[in-house]
């Protein structure tokens, strides 16, 4: 059995240590390196294939023969193509017996076409590696209408291509006919097909005049119809069974058996693995990022999370159930670039805070040219699901919520600090009628540039401001500016919406001043205005972003 899987260099992998088992789970969104590890265990093994008919020399590689690991050119088999002087490493530990072992291959690119391959400095090709036999099987992509008899070279090229679709009668019949116990192992298959789908497989036939190959089955109305009347999911599950039966003593790679399955029929599809597996006294590796085989995995057997560096996951499970329904890779790698993520209510709030920061020279500035933001709409809770499925993929991760003001307190413990605004929202600290009478004189020169400019346009505007101001403020507000108004009001909403409606409407133009441009009211502002909480909150926000550990 395998038990550990060291790669370096190859492929999105700079470096990663994969614990293996058996079964073992590859857990993870899409595009995170699930499929990778297993084309690194197939290479090893054709390596060291290799090795082993040039009597442990090493030799050369074709990468057509590399089936499991289509490519059109050797070079993207390395990390970011770099191929010079650099070479990809694999190196797996298994348990043979009593007996442990270690066996490191290395490969260096010769050309587009092949690759080098020998032991590794000081590494040797134990007998118990020699005799492990890897096989790597793609997901069902439907089922041909018509099948040929085809040679077991050519089977497993097309199912390396991912070609699964052009082989499932001819696996079928390699179950019956090439097995010493092949009527046994059918018979085992049929009573599975069976009990999971309520059908009665008969045996491929290739007796037909070309070779061609037939498989039938019967439903429980005894009406016998052609494979392909079947659903995905008996393909599917079909596909496996047979590949398993066929497969027997090897260390199985199943990328994404589940594929094409109900959730019913996920759960069922795992166990049967599971199952099957130690009839043929086989190892398998699955890789998946289906929530439900994670669930069915967790309790007993090993996962491994594919979510940041590849790491067994030992009682977190509804950390990584998170992680695999609402984050996306684009989520994770930011996380590691970054080190730190920051939870707003939306855009408009990060323009707001890179503008005061702008106004008042903070050293925050830096923070907010290009952070890592996730918009909550002042939902707390989906900034903690959120940032706790990232730190399963980054336990080092920090965090700011930076909220609207709301009834219950927030949570303030590390690693993800909570804050909210005193005021309402954080387009109360942009209201004050200093602030907007500024605004509209310079809005004034912005509209009307140049010679088409006249100071009395900016009176004007300044005049009609005043009076919508006085029209929506309550009077004991416009007298004193610490009201309890200016802090209560959902300034965004309930004023200054209404306001520049008002506004634009008696200058008989179109609203050009939207809540996406709220941020521009932060340069009007006066210095000796700005509420000291600005500075407060950004003071937070940059110690949160210092004790960041990004990647790079």
């Amino acid at each position: 059995m395998l038990t550990k899987l060291t790669i370096r260099n190859f492929k999105r992998f700079t470096t990663a240590e994969i614990e293996l088992g058996n079964p073992v789970v590859f857990i993870g969104p899409n595009n995170s390196g699930k499929t990778t590890a297993l084309q690194a265990i197939a290479l090893w093994e054709a390596g060291l294939r290799r090795s082993r008919k040039n009597g442990g020399e090493g030799g050369t590689i074709n990468r057509r023969d590399l089936t499991a690991v289509p490519i059109p050119n050797a070079n993207l088999l390395w990390k970011d193509l770099h191929v010079q002087d650099v070479r990809i490493e694999i190196v797996v530990e298994g348990v043979t017996g009593n007996r442990s072992w270690t066996c490191g291959i290395g490969f260096e690119y010769a050309n587009e076409e092949s690759l080098y391959c020998r032991p590794l400095d000081n590494s040797t090709s134990p007998p118990e590696a020699l005799a492990s036999r890897v096989v790597f099987l793609s997901p069902m992509s439907g089922l041909a209408d018509r099948e040929f008899l085809k040679q077991s070279g050519e089977i497993e090229f097309l199912i390396g291509q991912g070609r699964t679709a052009e082989v499932l009668r001819n696996v079928c019949l390699r179950v019956v006919y090439e097995l010493d116990d092949g009527d046994t192992k059918w018979q085992a298959l049929v009573a599975r097909m069976r009990q999971l789908f309520g059908i009665e497989l008969d045996e491929p036939d290739a007796s037909g005049g070309g070779a061609e190959i037939t498989l039938t089955y019967r439903e429980s109305s005894g009406a016998r119809l052609d494979l392909s009347s079947a659903g995905r999911g008996v393909h599917q599950t079909l596909l496996l069974l047979a590949y398993l039966s066929t497969n027997p003593n090897a260390v199985v790679l199943l990328d994404e058996p589940d594929a094409h399955l109900e959730i019913l029929r996920q759960r069922q599809i795992y166990n049967v693995i599971s199952e099957a597996a130690r009839e043929q006294e086989s190892q398998v590796v699955i890789a998946s990022h289906s929530e439900v085989l994670l669930n069915e995995a967790a309790s007993r057997d090993v996962v491994v999370a594919f979510v940041g560096q590849p790491h067994r996951l030992n009682d977190r499970p509804n950390q990584l159930l998170k992680a695999l329904k609402d984050i996306g890779f684009e989520d994770y790698y930011q996380a590691e670039q970054r080190g730190w993520v920051l939870y707003l209510e939306g855009s408009t709030d990060l323009a707001i805070l890179r503008a005061f920061a702008a106004k008042l020279q903070h050293v925050a500035r830096s923070d907010l040219e290009s952070p890592f933001v996730h918009y909550v709409e002042n939902q707390p809770p989906r900034a903690r699901d959120h940032f706790y499925g990232l730190l399963e993929a980054k336990p080092d991760l920090v965090g700011f919520l930076l909220n609207d003001r709301m009834a219950r307190p927030l949570q303030g413990a590390a690693p993800l600090t909570e804050a909210m605004w005193n005021r309402r929202e954080i387009e109360n600290y942009l209201c004050q009628p200093e602030t907007l009478l500024a605004w509209a004189e310079a809005s004034a020169e912005e509209t009307s540039p140049g010679p088409l400019f006249t100071p009395g346009q900016a009176a004007t505007r300044r005049k009609l401001m005043d009076e919508c101001i006085h029209e929506l403020v309550p009077p004991l507000a416009l007298r004193n500016p610490d009201d309890v108004w200016w802090r209560d009001t959902k300034a965004s909403d309930d004023f200054l919406d209404r306001l520049f409606e008002m506004f634009f409407d008696k200058l008989k133009l179109p609203n050009l001043m939207r809540k996406t441009n709220y941020h521009q009211l932060a340069s009007h502002v006066a210095a000796d205005r700005i509420d000291p909480e600005i500075a407060q909150k950004l003071d937070l926000l940059r110690e949160v972003a210092q004790r960041a550990k990004p990647q790079c």
